[in-house]
């Protein structure tokens, strides 16, 4: 609002026209008189006919706005007397566009003075602060929403909540965002009281179970506050809301079964998936919640019953498909070259078959059958591809790597690499050997994909993921430019020299290549020794092995070193994440005759069409033993 928040470091920065907002207030009388709360000077200026009321501060305050930010009760009545108006005026500023002295009141928690704006006309319903100081970005330390009532709520004042409700204030109402006032309780710090007024509010719903439900209402990005509180991983209001959704069915002494309602957390008929929205999320925290109940009882269910099974089967019929595409390549049409050799280096002896000679032989008809269902599985990896593309939209369903993202680029790959392969066979076109390399690297390290489905090998993937993308991609910069800049060295040291006496630098891509070995460690030393050499190449190389080989090199040990020990600490968590997306993965391509329903129906307790995941825990006083049937 004004200088009393930016004192406490709402903002990051303060705005350019905030810092002559003392100036402007003590440069209006009225607006000084509001600030100190000083009736005689107000009544003075509203009676000698010279003052406008109306008069607006440096971000588009009234005086009203003034007294309800510094809490003067008596101004703030005494304007509201004189000039009714000024109760639904709204802030005009870009900053703070569309706010009421209703919304400042609420958020100081004045209640005489919200009792008094609420008496005299004050809109509890429609005002909406649409100012860029209360939209939800990096550089504002909160979110309150655009209403009153999320206003009071977010503040915690239940007293303000009900008197707001009461005046009409609707629950319903959605912001810029689509988020109701459940929502914007879900993404406050202090989720205690959030979670309190979460339970107020929603008493006020009469459609607690209908469709219409408050909670079943989602924002613009389709989430409810439910699966909001899951991507946000907010664990108390996730366990909070998971209290009220379950159903005690008996207890016998310590031992205890309930139904927890699996609505919105079962993937089994969800379009946008709580369980895949956890794992897909960006915070850490938000996989806590894979290891609470009933998330923890559900997957395990589902991966146990449904999952590891499929997902073996699927890894064994994956590697025969590519035995088969590997056995196709070694068994490749060639035939013996027949034209003279034009250079002493050519050591080509088979050329590649055209289409019409390829498929004569009983081998080449039985390759033939190989070929088609390696063709036809490329197809099928695509079919089963584009349409996740298209639904979880490219940069999260390639660049998440608990989803899998880079072996989904290499498996498109290696299917667009396979249907080359076919093109060129099929125009008798040479060069087929390129895709089908390529395909052959792509697809046998996709293996490496079905090694999330154990425990003792899931994590190395990720891990191998974070090198490559994170450490490797940051240390291929520095070492081009290293073998850029010795390369050249290294070739300028030897231009004046008899080329045929050089080694290995006896052009310019040779001495880069030459480099590029040296950094690794390939060979030693690649000059002719037998002949006299000059004096800077001594020197050039002696810091090119001090800079590559003792520091860069390991520099990128340490690199993958830290990457491993983060990695570590967190391979328990993130098998767990693995295996909740391989399990979405696999129930949302089969088909549902292959994977039935998890939990019970409602039906059978009286509970209506809704699913529920019986779970019984064993209660003492000094562990809590949980096991969850497997119904």
């Amino acid at each position: 609002l004004f200088d009393g928040w930016h004192r406490h470091r709402v903002f990051n920065h303060i705005p350019y026209q905030l810092l002559f907002l003392d100036y402007r207030i003590w440069e209006s009388p009225l607006l000084q008189a509001a600030k100190e709360n000083n009736l005689p000077a107000i009544r003075k200026l509203l009676t000698d006919g010279t003052c406008d009321i109306y008069q607006r501060g440096a971000v588009g305050e009234t005086a009203l706005h003034i007294a309800a930010l510094y809490d003067n009760m008596e101004a703030a009545v005494t304007l509201m007397e004189a000039a009714p108006e000024l109760v639904n005026e709204r802030m005009t500023s870009e900053l703070y566009e569309g706010q009421t002295a209703l919304h400042i009141a609420a958020v100081n928690q004045n209640i005489t003075l919200v009792k008094a704006l609420l008496k005299r006309g004050a809109d509890a319903c429609t005002a909406q602060a649409t100012g860029h100081f209360f939209r939800r970005s990096s550089e504002n330390l909160l979110y309150f929403g655009e209403h009153v009532l999320s206003f009071a709520a977010c503040v915690g004042n239940e007293e303000i909540v009900q008197l707001l409700i009461e005046n009409g204030a609707d629950i319903r109402a959605q912001d810029y965002l689509g988020n109701t006032v459940l929502h914007i309780l879900v993404l406050q710090p202090n989720k205690t009281f959030a979670c309190h007024m979460y339970s107020l509010i929603l008493s006020y719903d009469r459609n607690k179970e209908g469709p219409g439900s408050l909670e079943l209402i989602p924002n613009n990005e389709g989430l409810t506050p439910f699966k909001l509180a899951g991507v946000e991983g907010n664990t108390v209001m996730f366990q909070h809301l998971m209290q009220k959704r379950k159903h005690n069915l008996w207890s016998f002494g310590p031992l205890t079964t309930v139904l927890y309602d699996l609505t919105e957390i079962d993937s089994w008929a969800e379009d946008q998936s709580f369980l895949e929205l956890i794992v897909s999320s960006k915070k850490r925290e938000a996989r806590q919640i894979l290891d609470l109940t009933p998330v923890k009882e559900l997957v395990s269910l589902k991966w146990n019953m449904y999952g590891r099974p499929y997902f073996c089967f699927l890894a064994l019929f994956y590697i025969l498909y590519m035995v088969c595409f590997t056995m196709c390549c070694v068994y490749r049409p060639l035939k013996p070259r027949t034209g003279n050799k034009t250079s002493s280096r050519d050591n080509t002896i088979y050329d590649q078959k055209m289409l019409q000679e390829s498929y004569v032989t009983y081998e080449d008809e039985l390759r033939l059958v190989g070929e088609l269902i390696t063709v036809i599985g490329a197809a099928v990896i695509l079919i089963l591809e584009i349409p996740d593309i298209l639904r979880v939209g490219a940069a999260k369903y390639f660049g998440q790597t608990i989803l899998g993202g880079p072996f989904h680029i290499i498996v498109i790959t290696y299917a667009c690499m396979i249907l080359v392969t076919m093109v060129m066979r099929l125009t008798s076109t040479t060069g087929e050997v390129v895709p089908m390399s390529f395909a052959l690297v792509l697809g046998w390290c996709n293996v490496m994909y079905f090694a999330r489905g154990f425990q003792m090998l899931g994590p190395f993937t990720i891990m191998i993921q974070k090198m490559i993308f994170g450490d490797l991609m940051r240390f291929c910069w520095l070492m081009a430019v290293v073998i850029l800049g010795f390369a050249s060295a290294f070739y300028i040291i030897f231009q004046t020299e008899n080329p045929e006496n050089l080694g290995q630098f006896y052009n310019y891509p040779m001495s880069l290549f030459t480099t590029f070995e040296l950094f690794l460690t390939i060979i030693d030393g690649p000059a002719n020794y037998d002949v006299d050499l000059p004096f800077m190449y001594s020197v050039v190389y002696f810091a090119f092995a001090i800079i590559a080989t003792l520091l860069m090199l390991n520099l990128l040990i340490a690199m993958m070193g830290d990457t491993h020990w983060r990695v570590a600490h967190e391979r328990d968590e993130l098998w767990r994440a693995q295996v909740v997306a391989t399990t979405v993965m696999l129930e949302r391509k089969l088909p549902r005759c292959l994977w039935p329903r998890s939990g019970i129906c409602g039906r059978e307790y009286g509970l209506g069409d809704r699913w529920y995941l019986r779970h019984s825990a064993v209660m003492n006083c000094t562990t809590d033993d949980s096991k969850a049937e497997q119904d």
